[in-house]
């Protein structure tokens, strides 16, 4: 029988390779996204993971490699929210859900997306133009728009980048909300702090190439690190 502490994989992906021209962008990357945890994949700028993520959510080909999802539909359970908020200005943040959830294919009622909005902490914002709106909220209403179809897994590009520290707050309480209510995320971001605060695990992309795995406590002994800035500065020196 399965050890019931061994985490349920939800998305394998092995030897992923991703070449342009005679370079590879992505150089033999294994990794696994387990369900109900918070992964950070982290890196300098080129180092390889937004095309690593591309890989995984098949929104790109390998060039060699393989990415198996753990259930068949499970590509129509994941929620994404890029780096660029995907807004749509002279709309409201309710007709924004209205048209998130059309794309989805959804019919869903005003009350089940108001639902969505209140668990972003928006409820107060929903008839107000998303052009208005803060850049906290406008992040969260990014957020609220990934989930309209009530993922199993979200993936979060750069998700507090450009925001000052209330918004920033804001929006990584709502992540660790996420979390604490059984969505997996997977994100982005150049902030350590955040990092070590919202990760249950992180994978760190050099050149392509995974140079460190591993929960932030035990990265951090592994290698001798204070904290995870520090990590980052030796992994990415010389």
């Amino acid at each position: 029988m399965p050890n019931p502490a061994t985490p349920r994989a939800l998305i394998r992906a092995a030897s992923l390779v991703k070449r342009y021209g005679r370079r590879n962008v992505v150089d033999r990357i294994s990794l696994v996204v387990n369900a109900g945890e918070v992964l950070a994949v982290i890196g300098p700028n080129g180092a390889g993971k937004s095309t690593t993520l591309d890989l995984i959510l098949r929104l790109r080909d390998p060039d060699e490699g393989t990415v198996e999802y753990a259930e068949p539909d499970l590509r129509r359970r994941i929620g994404v929210q890029l780096q660029t908020t995907p807004i749509f200005p002279g709309y409201t943040a309710l007709e924004n859900m209205r048209l998130a959830a059309a794309f989805q294919r959804l019919r869903l009622k005003d009350d089940e997306l108001m639902r969505r909005l209140a668990d972003c902490g928006l409820a107060d914002a929903a008839k107000t133009d998303a052009a208005r709106l803060s850049g906290g909220q406008q992040k969260r209403l990014a957020i609220a728009m990934a989930l309209v179809h009530d993922p199993k897994l979200l993936f979060l590009d750069e998700p507090t980048a450009a925001l000052d520290p209330r918004a920033r707050r804001e929006v990584r309480e709502l992540i660790g909300s996420l979390a604490k209510g059984g969505t997996s995320v997977v994100f982005t971001s150049h902030e350590m702090e955040e990092v070590h605060r919202l990760a249950d695990r992180i994978v760190f992309i050099s050149e392509g190439r995974i140079a460190a795995e591993g929960a932030p406590a035990a990265l951090l002994e592994q290698h001798g690190a204070a904290d995870l800035e520090q990590l980052y500065l030796r992994l990415t020196a010389g």
